[in-house]
């Protein structure tokens, strides 16, 4: 069975830092582009980062882009995504999700999804 678990989420101060694993199981992260996306409290799914098989291209929404950044570790089969200079807009449940071989910016078009996890910037 094809799964992602997120972790590494929790409650951080404004300017604060988290760093968010996906793991996956039952597959080989190898195939697919993992994507991490953000959903806040009455908002829809928003992507914040991508990125491809190889790890070789990334992309991020504008909102985080210098302060966040994506990795991946295939040999782990975990996917990364290091959050520095947290603000309190970036309070949300924050999912992995994969999506095979290319990558795309629409939520929609990723097939496995994780749990979530609870990020929260708050003084």
């Amino acid at each position: 069975q094809l799964q992602l678990v997120e972790s590494g989420g929790g409650l951080v101060q404004p300017g604060g830092s988290l760093r968010l694993s996906c793991a996956a199981s039952g597959f080989t992260l190898d195939d697919y582009c993992i994507g991490w996306f953000r959903q806040a409290p009455g908002k829809e799914r928003e992507g914040v980062s991508y990125i491809s098989r190889s790890g070789g291209s990334t992309n991020y929404a504008d909102s985080v882009k210098g302060r966040f950044t994506i990795s991946r570790d295939n040999a782990r089969n975990t996917v990364y995504l290091q959050m520095n200079s947290l603000k309190p807009e970036d309070t949300a449940v924050y999912y992995c999700g994969a999506k095979y071989y290319y990558c795309s910016g629409y939520v929609h078009s990723y097939q496995t999804w994780g749990q979530g996890t609870q990020v929260t910037v708050s003084s």
